[in-house]
């Protein structure tokens, strides 16, 4: 008797919708907190966090339905597909709050970034201005291809590591 094997869109759909609300509920008690422009460590590991728990659950529920086995390969299909529909729905969220919620998220990011440098005293007030006419000009440019890109990379690896972890070969006789 043939089975069939699952098929990794949609395992890769449902867990990146799963994915991408989580980040979206994230953001949204960032934004409620008035948190959200802040460029705290801690907000990246839970986002990256969150990210490697979803998509081993993907990866570990795909093998599961797939009679226990995993290549590699599925792991990595799995985790890039996973991250790139939460990237997506990131932008999104990123379209909303830029355009909606807050209009001058832009800017405000930008000068926290780059309060830090002014505070070492590195650069000078022109030089300052010119970073930060720099960065919004890169912002327009390139800033949501840059998180769609990022956030498949991000679920290559993880995809890989989920994949050599939870790798399972049918046997050979």
């Amino acid at each position: 008797m043939e089975t069939s094997t699952p098929k990794i869109g949609k395992f890769s759909l449902n867990y990146g919708l799963i994915l991408g609300g989580l980040g979206v509920v994230f953001a949204l008690m960032l934004f409620m907190s008035d948190a959200h422009v802040s460029q705290s460590p801690v907000n990246s590991i839970i986002s990256v966090v969150m990210s490697i728990a979803v998509i081993f659950w993907g990866i570990l529920n795909f093998r599961k339905a797939n009679q226990g086995l995993l290549s590699v390969g599925q792991g990595v299909k799995l985790g890039a597909g996973i991250a790139l529909v939460s990237g997506i729905i990131s932008v999104i969220w990123l379209l909303l709050l830029t355009n909606v919620l807050d209009p001058d998220f832009k800017s405000k990011s930008i000068e926290v970034s780059l309060a830090a440098a002014a505070e070492q005293g590195t650069l000078s007030a022109e030089q300052l201005q010119q970073q930060k006419e720099m960065s919004m000009q890169y912002w327009e440019a390139f800033a949501y291809p840059s998180i769609l890109i990022g956030s498949i990379l991000i679920g290559l690896v993880i995809g890989l590591v989920g994949g050599l972890i939870f790798k399972k070969a049918a046997p050979d006789y």
